[in-house]
């Protein structure tokens, strides 16, 4: 693939700022030890990341429902 033209970073850096919010952790190597030796094993730290909120959220609605 090419380079970015500045078409396409003007594009692309006005989708984001409109589209998207970037978090930051930050995590101790000590304490959070076994955080980190579990974030190491997975393929997407975003996606284990995301998937485990949504599945609290899912537990929290079913809990409100049932």
């Amino acid at each position: 693939m090419g380079k970015e033209t500045e078409a396409q970073k003007r594009a692309r850096v006005k989708y984001e700022a409109a589209n998207t919010v970037q978090l930051h952790l930050k995590l101790n190597l000590k304490t959070d030890a076994d955080i980190l030796r579990k974030l190491e094993t997975v393929p997407s730290k975003q996606g284990y990341i995301k998937d485990l909120i949504r599945a609290d959220i899912e537990e929290e609605q079913e809990g409100a429902t049932g």
